[in-house]
């Protein structure tokens, strides 16, 4: 059975995108081939852990509709699913892999490493450990016992070739001799991503270990550990990194990254997997709109390109646009009660969505076409007070509609504006702005419909 994960670190505000990218093609390959796919939680770094991350990790997950079949929060036969909850686990691994010699201890301070590093940069060697420990683990493993500070470190073999076959890259090949013997277990006792992803990703019998590019590096050392415990290699593919449309790293420093922010903008679910979906894969139909069981049932790992998606918001929510165009006036309506909170009359949503469907691209537009519905303007984009005269002919023409339809209102606008010779554009604009406050708003007519004979005639009240 194909088993896949993903295994985020709750050290950021929330996931990625470009995690929910990378989730999103695990999902789907898992459940291509009637697999599993699992969420475990990496929180061995826990210095830069933030409060509440995990359950945002986990909310967007399953907000997103990507649902893990073993998790933290689901549970399952191969947990515990948070790796501070897997501690002896590592020490007992750890410590078969010192037998076996193909690791150490290691005393050496911060500051011997530093010093270490500064002078291999200036004979412009690669910065590496020097092994210093190696020469002497009798000693060092007394110190060990007597209570000193040590790390664990692997001992990468000499003179050797590894070789990474990628589902997408192919034969990726790495020189053993190049490859720091890194550490695996802390002096706080908490293993690095290193150890605990090998132990883990085996025992939770992942068979493919799809992740970031940014891993393969890293992939050698994991390789190396599975020969040492003598374990069967997963299959692994390593995905490209998401891009701006100038082509710079997608980064948290300068652009919306996480994904709860994509949702709290009212970019629909289904558009964003959508959206996620084509970064460095195209339907095999050419296809840009499609749900998440139609990308399962075509999606094939092999299609996917080598080359750096770019990542654009602008795409993105003339996508997202599509799908609330495809939306029924009541299930939008809902959407939009629902984004909002309930904190807005569902009447009046529901009155407004044919003004508006077309032309919002995401939930959090509707309230900038749509607040004048709710609450009267406070500014104006235009100065209207120099125009009393003309309001005081708009409120008695609009106070002698028997019948305040939208035709109605139009029609005798219009003729007020022919009576006194204003034009048409520039007299429906200073209209538009005192009723709306804005420029640009939904269809002036039908929006004084649903206001009401009343509140529009409150509005230009004001005016005069």
């Amino acid at each position: 059975m194909i088993r896949t994960r993903i295994a985020p670190s709750p050290t950021g505000v929330d996931l990625h995108v470009g995690s929910i990218t990378t989730a999103l093609i695990n999902y789907a390959w898992a459940k291509k081939h009637q697999g599993q796919f699992i969420v475990r939680i990496e929180d061995t770094d826990r210095k830069r852990l933030i409060k509440g991350a995990e359950k945002r990790i986990l909310d967007s997950l399953e907000k997103i509709g990507i649902l893990a079949d073993e998790s933290p929060r689901v549970g399952g036969p191969y947990g515990p699913y948070r790796q501070s909850e897997r501690l002896e686990i590592y020490k007992k691994y750890v410590q078969e892999l010192i037998k076996k010699g193909f690791a150490y201890y290691c005393l050496c301070s911060p500051e011997r490493l530093e010093e270490l590093r500064k002078k291999q940069l200036v004979e412009k060697k690669v910065p590496r450990y020097d092994r210093h420990c190696l020469a002497y683990q009798d000693e060092v493993f007394k110190k060990v016992n007597q209570g000193e500070k040590y790390v664990i470190r692997l001992k990468v073999p000499e003179d050797q070739t590894i070789v990474v076959n990628d589902l997408i890259r192919g034969q990726v090949k790495f020189e053993t001799n190049n490859i720091d013997d890194q550490v695996l277990l802390k002096s706080d006792g908490y293993p690095t991503y290193h150890l605990a992803v090998v132990i883990d990703d085996y025992l939770m019998k992942i068979t493919h270990v799809i992740r970031g590019e940014e891993w393969l590096p890293s992939t050698p050392k994991h390789i190396i550990l599975y020969q040492a415990f003598d374990w069967p290699l997963p299959y692994y593919a390593h995905i490209s990194l998401l891009r701006n449309p100038d082509r710079s790293k997608l980064s948290k420093r300068k652009n919306p990254v996480w994904t709860s922010w994509y949702l709290n903008q009212g970019i629909l679910p289904q558009a964003l997997l959508n959206y996620l979906a084509l970064m460095g894969w195209s339907h095999p139909e050419g296809k840009e709109i499609f749900n998440l069981d139609e990308y399962i049932r075509v999606f094939d790992i092999k299609d996917v390109q080598k080359t750096a998606p770019i990542f654009d918001p602008v795409k993105l929510e003339w996508l997202n646009g599509e799908y609330i165009r495809k939306l029924k006036v009541q299930d939008l309506k809902l959407k939009i009660v629902d984004f909002y909170q309930n904190k807005l009359s569902e009447k009046v949503i529901e009155k407004t969505i044919p003004l508006i469907q077309e032309r919002i691209k995401k939930l959090a537009d509707y309230w900038d076409y749509c607040q004048f519905f709710f609450e009267r303007p406070v500014s104006y984009e235009i100065n209207l007070y120099n125009k009393k005269d003309l309001f005081k002919e708009v409120f008695y023409k609009l106070e002698k509609l028997s019948s305040w339809k939208a035709a109605n209102i139009g029609e005798a606008m219009v003729n007020l504006a022919k009576k006194l010779n204003i034009k048409n554009s520039q007299f429906f604009m200073i209209l538009r702005v005192a009723i709306m406050g804005k420029k640009i708003s939904p269809p002036l007519n039908e929006s004084m419909e649903i206001l009401g004979k009343e509140e529009c005639l409150k509005r230009i009240k004001v005016l005069t």
